[in-house]
């Protein structure tokens, strides 16, 4: 691909968020959608009717994308199709951009970071609300106020979803707070130590699993991130972003969610252009930028595994009641990933990783 070219993409899953992604890769001006796959061939045929020009379909992303001279590939499957349909575009050499989370489970985010690696292929996942300039303005505060104490973050709401949300035995956590999760790792620019969590379901909850939960996270530089959240919460409904407070050793930092963060301290903050990126649409154009640039993308596979790791480790406490190391969570989904992994290459990659910390922290440190 020349600076010059479009990004030729194959968008893979056409569901709900599917067609979100369709209409932003469409929008894109530097990213053309070649094509639409899925495995109901009725839903990739009426997710590309809705476009009004014709646009190839199919139920295989890796053939599609060869028939159509594609390069890249928009995963937008369900989480459980994220490791297959992954694996396949990259050892396709097809570069990949996923929907979080970046697999099911850690084991499997560990085989995709291997499998990037020995096909060479960049695989990025969208952790959407990460691109929000408002995220990035409170980060900014962050490195103004000096060094943090604590972070917390509120998260309320009362969505009623109809399908698999409602049967999960843990529909916040799981589902939800990798979102949160990810974002205090951005925000503090640290790392995960340790994980507390209890989690239950109230009484008059809708959810089959525990709907709410309270997790403390060690933090690398021993500061303290505190998530508490209810998905069965009727009354005052925080934003979706949640409602998040910072204090460090030079005063503190508040944001809704929804405006501007608010910052009380005495420092002069120092000058910063707000962030162009928002949404799945800064995901993309990251995506398109590291390509064309060859620079790594914040969200790149092995950049993003830590944040589900602190999900794992948060369920892994909540149903032990005990406090929880992330290295542990690591070590066992590494030993899983290599006795399951099927692709001697790829399990040959992860043998050889000195350990998995390392690996997925080299490429920031």
């Amino acid at each position: 691909m020349t600076l010059a070219d479009p990004l030729r993409v194959v968008l893979v899953g056409a569901g709900l968020m599917g067609r979100a992604w369709r209409d932003t890769i469409e929008a894109a001006p530097d990213v053309e959608l070649a094509g639409i796959a899925d495995i109901d061939p009725a839903t990739a045929g009426a997710a590309a009717a809705a476009l009004g020009r014709p646009v190839p379909t199919g139920t295989d992303a890796v053939a599609l994308a060869a028939a159509t001279g594609a390069r890249a590939v928009v995963n937008a499957t369900v989480p459980e199709a994220h490791h297959p349909v992954t694996t396949a575009a990259l050892f396709a050499g097809l570069d990949v951009l996923g929907e979080k989370p970046v697999a099911p489970t850690v084991a499997q985010a560990l085989s995709l970071a291997a499998a990037s690696e020995v096909t060479g292929r960049l695989f990025m996942v969208s952790q959407s609300r990460r691109w929000n300039p408002q995220l990035f303005a409170l980060r900014a505060m962050a490195e103004d106020l000096g060094t943090p104490g604590s972070l917390t973050t509120e998260f309320f709401r009362a969505p009623h979803f109809p399908g698999f949300r409602e049967e999960m035995a843990h529909p916040l956590l799981v589902d939800m707070a990798i979102h949160p999760f990810d974002s205090a790792r951005f925000v503090l620019g640290a790392e995960p130590v340790a994980a507390y969590c209890e989690s239950h379901n109230p009484p008059w909850s809708w959810f089959a699993g525990d709907a709410a939960a309270t997790a403390v996270f060690e933090m690398t530089g021993g500061v303290r991130y505190t998530y508490a959240g209810s998905w069965c919460s009727p009354g005052r409904q925080t934003s979706w972003n949640g409602e998040w407070r910072l204090s460090a050793e030079k005063g503190s930092a508040h944001w809704d969610g929804d405006h501007d963060p608010v910052l009380e301290g005495d420092v002069d903050p120092a000058p910063r252009p707000a962030s162009p990126y928002s949404g799945i649409e800064g995901a993309l154009l990251v995506f398109t930028d590291a390509l064309r640039t060859g620079a790594p993308p914040m969200g790149e596979v092995h950049e993003n595994v830590l944040s589900l790791a602190m999900v794992e480790a948060a369920v892994r406490s909540a149903d032990t009641g005990q406090r929880v190391l992330i290295d542990d969570v690591l070590a066992d989904a590494h030993a899983e990933a290599v006795r399951t992994e099927p692709n001697p290459d790829v399990r040959d990659a992860l043998a050889s990783w000195p350990s998995v910390r390392s690996v997925l922290t080299a490429a920031r440190s």
